[in-house]
């Protein structure tokens, strides 16, 4: 309560804040399905405890998420609470981004006073990879809102040598832990270098509480992990993109030095190291996995309202098959054409690259001058609570810029953990080199000027790519104003102006109008929420990580357009059995187009079929399960708008191993389900072919006419029920 009434009786940060909520909360309810995979989950979650406790992916409780559970109990509680929409599984999310602005504010104020926090929390705010993923329902914002709570246990623990708090901090890296594995650990050595540099305690006590707060660490983090791989694996789902069916080796393999060596290898049915080994979902999207709706950079909605348009009102396109990189886009690490998923070329430079610089790196070089000024004029035995704070966030920022420097696979939105530690050094540095300037101390008074020009050059470097989306405006515009401000500055140096202060800020704000102007593009541009990352760009559905579309050879996703559409205004799929053309289909309705990429893989995840759906129903004679497919895609329609029960048999990918012929004849012999829907990927990339071969020996083709309908038909469903990976077949098995 104390420190909500202080943030009330600061209006500036009352502004800060609502700004924040804008950035992530505004157009939320536009987003129908989030990222589906993860939606498919809270809708199976919503169903049962035991589904709600493994984090699993179908009704059935099979098979699990590629990442542990915590995130997922949060987002199936707001679902409970709300109902089950994309709005209320982003929710959480929003709120925690929110929360990290709040919490940045909190952390820098007590040691470097009211204007540093001010500083950090509205770079905070408007940090644009920070915005894009949390106005989605991946698990990374809620994780940092994790790990700066733990590092507000810890400056408070210290403080006030409060054991309890200590404990707290480290217990906080160990949540994190159960929401997305070894990222978490990124800020151990921060905690760690933090605790032995500010704790006023002697060695003895402080090596006793580290080792406690090891064993709080490691007991916290492995709790969920041990008890899963401890119950028989028969009694719990498969352990989804796992070789082995254990989360542990999921943790420090595919989710842990996988990452850094780009060596993606996904379920068992996959061979790691393979141009299809695996994709994480949600977050992982590989080769075979439904691409994203259009450059991420620019990046139209995946999910759509029921219009088929997206966030920022434009029709929006559901993928299929095989993404536009064609089928090499997990094969290692960041070679060739920006790298797995456009996100650089492996070196010191990465993050300064096109490809990456736009998520969290606009004010680097300011943070590297504000270091210089806040440890100039550090000695041994004169180390400031400044001092080991800087530290603090420094040995959060330099292992997290190296990992993501040398990772051989990760994701643009990843980029979100560097958006704590740079918010806070910025205002910490700010006011380091402000009192160096007014002082003029030296040197160190060039310190200002120089890291505004310089990082305002930088700055232009990032937008002058986008040009020819966004027109030259906005580049000339951030580079004359750094201009401006830094020759100001240095002209008045050394006189009394009474707007000298106001001078100075204004040179600050100039810095933080091209992160303004990307942390909006989510608003304006739209947003893939399968992976998100922010930043303008062509609406055409090309590229990843490169500015004005392009993609990786400039390659056109299947199904769409020079110009990025699906064919005309309108355009739906055809009936199954009905030919298709890349870029055409058969027009039904000028009002909508019923492509849109909402994260299935192998197959769609559009509508709901009606006609599909009032077959089910009406021919179910007790099953549990309304049908089994072999990737979520399908599935998630009917799980997620009708609440119906259904299995996936293969996981994200469809390749884990989840069931056998002999598991499958057990389920339709006690009559739990009958019906399977298949196709796409079933037998290559998303399925079995033994299962495959056993569901054509023992099913009944159902034909199609009686299920699936015309493509008017399926255009007034919302229904796609074949593209680029196959038709779409419904068996009716039975065995003796």
């Amino acid at each position: 309560m104390k420190l909500l009434k202080k943030i009330c009786t600061d209006k500036i940060m009352i502004l800060i804040v609502l700004l924040a909520a804008f950035l992530n909360l505004y157009g939320i309810w536009n987003d129908k399905y989030a990222n589906t995979y993860y939606t498919t989950a809270v809708a199976s979650m919503l169903q049962n405890f035991h589904n709600f406790f493994y984090g699993s992916l179908d009704s059935a409780g099979s098979v699990t998420v590629d990442k542990p559970p915590v995130t997922f109990w949060i987002q199936t509680i707001s679902a409970y609470i709300f109902g089950l929409h994309g709005w209320s599984v982003i929710l959480p999310q929003a709120l925690a981004g929110i929360g990290s602005v709040l919490l940045i504010y909190f952390l820098i104020k007590p040691t470097f006073g009211l204007a540093a926090a001010r500083i950090s929390a509205l770079v905070m705010a408007l940090m644009p990879v920070a915005v894009a993923v949390s106005r989605t329902n991946n698990i990374d914002s809620m994780l940092v809102f994790t790990l700066l709570l733990g590092a507000w246990f810890l400056f408070k623990g210290i403080r006030n040598n409060s054991v309890g708090c200590l404990l707290g901090a480290f217990a906080m890296i160990g949540v994190g832990f159960n929401m997305k594995m070894l990222q978490a650990y990124m800020v151990a050595p921060a905690f760690y270098l933090f605790y032995l540099l500010a704790a006023k305690v002697n060695w003895k006590r402080k090596l006793g509480i580290l080792a406690g707060s090891t064993a709080v660490l490691i007991a916290v983090s492995l709790s969920w992990a041990v008890t899963v791989d401890s119950i028989s694996k028969d009694q719990r789902p498969y352990i989804g993109s796992s070789q082995t069916n254990s989360v542990l080796e999921l943790a420090f393999g595919y989710n842990g030095v996988s990452r850094l060596t780009g060596n993606q290898g996904g379920g068992r049915g996959m061979t790691p190291g393979t141009s299809n080994s695996g994709a994480s979902a949600g977050d992982d999207m590989s080769a075979g996995s439904t691409p994203p709706s259009t450059n991420p950079q620019s990046g139209s909605s995946q999910t759509s309202p029921a219009d088929g348009t997206d966030q920022a009102g434009r029709t929006s396109w559901n993928g299929q098959g095989q993404p536009p990189f064609g089928d090499n886009s997990r094969d290692g690490g960041g070679g060739g054409m920006g790298g797995s998923f456009g996100t650089g070329t492996p070196g010191a430079l990465r993050l300064f690259q096109t490809e990456l610089s736009g998520q969290a790196s606009w004010l680097l070089p300011f943070v590297l001058f504000g270091l210089i000024a806040l440890f100039a004029g550090i000695r041994r035995n004169q180390i400031t609570q400044k001092h080991k704070e800087g530290l603090f966030w420094l040995a959060w920022l330099g292992p997290a810029m190296v990992f993501f420097s040398i990772a051989g696979f990760f994701h643009h939105y990843y980029l979100i953990m560097l958006a704590p530690p740079i918010a806070a050094l910025a205002g910490a540095g700010f006011m380091a080199m402000w009192k160096a300037y007014r002082e003029r101390d030296g040197w160190q008074t060039w310190l200002l000027p120089i890291s505004i020009v310089l990082t305002a050059a930088f700055q232009y470097y990032i937008v002058q790519a986008y040009d020819s989306t966004i027109g030259m405006g906005w580049s000339i515009l951030i580079a004359a104003a750094g201009v401006t401000a830094a020759v100001l500055l240095i002209l008045i140096r050394s006189q009394e102006k009474a707007w000298k202060q106001a001078a100075v800020m204004a040179g600050l704000l100039v810095l933080l109008i091209g992160p303004a102007y990307w942390a909006l593009t989510p608003i304006t541009y739209g947003l893939n929420s399968m992976i998100p990352q922010a930043g303008p760009g062509t609406a055409d559905g090309r590229g990843m990580g490169f500015p004005g579309g392009g993609g990786q050879g400039g390659m056109t996703p299947p199904g769409m357009n020079a110009e990025g559409n699906s064919g005309s205004s309108g355009d739906t799929a055809p009936a199954a059995g009905s030919d298709r053309t890349a870029g055409s289909a058969a027009s039904s309705d000028s009002t909508r187009s019923d492509f849109r990429m909402d994260g299935g893989r192998g197959g769609e995840s559009g509508q709901v079929n009606a006609k599909l759906l009032a077959y089910l129903k009406k021919n179910n004679t007790g099953q549990t399960y309304l049908f089994a497919t072999n990737n979520y895609g399908t599935a998630a329609p009917y799980m997620i708008d009708e609440g119906q029960s259904v299995i996936i048999m293969g996981g994200f990918s469809g390749s884990d191993p989840v069931y056998t012929t002999e598991k499958l004849e057990a389920m339709v012999k006690s009559n739990k389900v009958k019906y399977f829907l298949v196709g796409g990927g079933m037998g290559g990339r998303g399925g079995s072919t033994e299962i495959t071969s056993w569901i054509k020996e023992h099913g009944t083709e159902i034909p199609s006419s009686e299920w699936n309908g015309t493509a008017d038909n399926q255009a007034d469903s919302g229904a796609v029920q074949n593209g680029p990976d196959g038709n779409m077949t419904l068996y009716e098995v039975s065995v003796n």
